[in-house]
């Protein structure tokens, strides 16, 4: 029996959100539209230097278990905290969306994990990730049983970054083949491909990942092309399926030798695009473990993206599942 749609495993971070200015990056050597990690010392720093700012609990397989919880979804999720005040935020927000997250905190001085995202006017963001605890995530907080009885098993390409986590996610990709499940990742932004280029085309092409998400520039960053329909030809013959998104162009679904076109929904007022990759992976795996085509699973990833650029945060304030009964996808 399945207990979860969805299983995703990341970073647990707490993000700490403020607008600046584009001088402010360069004069703070802050990379634009980035995830720049960092250690705790530039941390301290940055957080110093940043203006009126806004808490919440990110990590970006927590943001996707959230949104899939949202839409009225099971979901789990695996990371690590601290046990310290952010780690109790984390603990408390993810568990309030109805997301199952029993992972152990981590008992010593190595403190909860932050991102401080700067958000310019032109709505990007630029984010600077001490990773604290996240680092020490390792096998000993895989639950087989979870893992077991999960459809899907979905992890971020970021955790190539803490070295232990490898190990934690190979064990979660062997243990939901063995148990007909499938496996999926998000390609998480192109400084990470860029990082970890070979790593990733294998876990694609030794079938240890069924299912991979990526956006327009990660594509070319991962065939190292700028040729956008060379980028989804190869990515289409290196996974059975996979999903990219094209922010205002939406998103194509690439299954086999099939390509479906999904249109984005129009935002008049886009405030912050924190999580919206993160929400398409909630809306199109919701869909997808709940039997829903290809294309409407691309339409509910749309549609949670447009939700989550309209506020502040990565995670939705209004209801998923209430969006698509109105948009007619459920």
């Amino acid at each position: 029996m399945t207990q979860f749609d969805v299983l995703t495993v990341g970073n647990a971070i707490v993000d700490i959100i403020s607008r600046c200015e584009d001088a402010f990056l360069e004069e703070n050597e802050i990379i634009k539209g980035a995830m720049n990690l960092i250690g705790a010392e530039r941390a301290e720093k940055l957080y110093s230097l940043m203006g009126p700012a806004v808490e919440a609990s990110g990590g970006s397989a927590g943001n996707t278990a959230a949104g899939i919880a949202n839409f009225g979804g099971r979901a789990a999720y695996f990371g690590k905290v601290a046990d310290d005040a952010l780690g109790g935020i984390f603990r408390h927000d993810i568990r309030a969306q109805g997301v199952h997250f029993g992972t152990s905190p981590l008992s010593t001085t190595t403190p909860t994990a932050r991102c401080m995202i700067f958000v310019t006017p032109d709505s990007e963001r630029s984010m600077n990730t001490y990773l604290g605890a996240c680092v020490e995530f390792g096998p000993e907080d895989v639950d087989p049983a979870v893992v077991a009885g999960s459809k899907v098993t979905y992890f971020e390409g970021y955790l190539w970054d803490p070295p232990r986590a490898k190990d934690a996610i190979l064990d979660c990709a062997r243990i939901a083949h063995e148990n007909g499940r499938e496996v999926s990742m998000t390609l998480s932004d192109s400084f990470c491909v860029g990082r970890y280029r070979a790593e990733f085309l294998d876990l694609m092409r030794s079938g240890t990942v069924d299912i991979v998400f990526s956006n327009k520039q990660e594509a070319l960053s991962l065939y190292e092309t700028e040729d956008f329909d060379e980028a989804l030809t190869k990515l289409a013959a290196d996974c059975r399926l996979a999903a990219v998104t094209m922010s205002e162009e939406g998103a194509v679904i690439l299954s086999g030798g099939e390509r479906i076109a999904v249109p984005a929904y129009v935002v008049e007022n886009v405030l912050d695009t924190t999580g919206a990759g993160d929400l398409f992976a909630a809306g199109f795996l919701y869909g997808y473990t709940n039997g829903r085509s290809l294309e409407d699973c691309g339409r509910l990833g749309c549609l949670a993206a447009s939700i989550v650029i309209a506020q502040i945060g990565p995670r939705p304030m209004s209801s998923l599942k209430d969006a698509a009964v109105k948009a007619g996808l459920v």
